[in-house]
């Protein structure tokens, strides 16, 4: 299945009862296996999840710890971003050079990069002890 089939399968997914806004991202691993998730809010609003984390999480419990691309689609005019923390996230399992494909549901895409989307991404090697 392509990634844009399976983020926009999940997409149908979300749990969005207060802002109405749907967001799916799908995610292949290393090994070829592509990883769904969606967004999920709550109440309190911090609580809630991020598509793209939510495909991590798959990833990770998938026994996979490496992302080779990623796509995130949602109904917006413009193609969709991932927010701050989602793009940190995606740099802790990501090569900078790894692409992502941010999406809108009526087919506009633009295509990036992991290290694009967060330049100066804090890593591991800041905590390397000298």
């Amino acid at each position: 299945m392509s990634l844009r089939k399976a983020a926009t399968e999940v997409r149908e997914n979300a749990y969005v009862p207060y802002s109405g806004f749907k967001v799916g991202a799908a995610i292949k691993g290393a090994s070829g296996a592509v990883y769904v998730g969606c967004n999920v809010e709550n109440a309190a609003y911090p609580e809630g999840t991020c598509a793209e984390a939510g495909a991590i999480a798959a990833m990770v419990a998938g026994g996979e710890t490496e992302i080779a691309k990623v796509l995130v689609i949602a109904d917006s005019p413009l193609p969709v971003s991932p927010c701050g923390g989602c793009r940190q996230k995606l740099a802790e399992f990501s090569a900078p050079d790894t692409p992502v494909t941010l999406a809108t549901t009526d087919g506009k895409t633009e295509e990036t990069t992991v290290a694009t989307l967060l330049p100066g991404a804090f890593s591991d090697a800041y905590m390397e002890q000298g």
